[in-house]
């Protein structure tokens, strides 16, 4: 069965699918202008105090 364009399963040498360079600038802006505002976005305290004790544990486990 042939590949369909857009599918992400590549074709039938197994190989999975390659982007252009112009694709994969043009993903990549498109994905910084979508994520930009979450990362300006405050962290929710309870989430932050979390992560602090995780890393605090992975310091005291190595």
């Amino acid at each position: 069965m042939a590949s369909e364009p857009g599918d992400a399963r590549g074709d039938e040498s197994g190989r999975p699918p390659v982007l252009d360079a112009l694709t994969r600038e043009r993903l990549g802006r498109y994905l910084q202008e979508i994520y930009e505002p979450v990362v300006d976005e405050a962290l929710d305290p309870r989430l932050a105090e979390l992560m602090q004790a995780l890393e605090q544990a992975r310091t005291v486990a190595r």
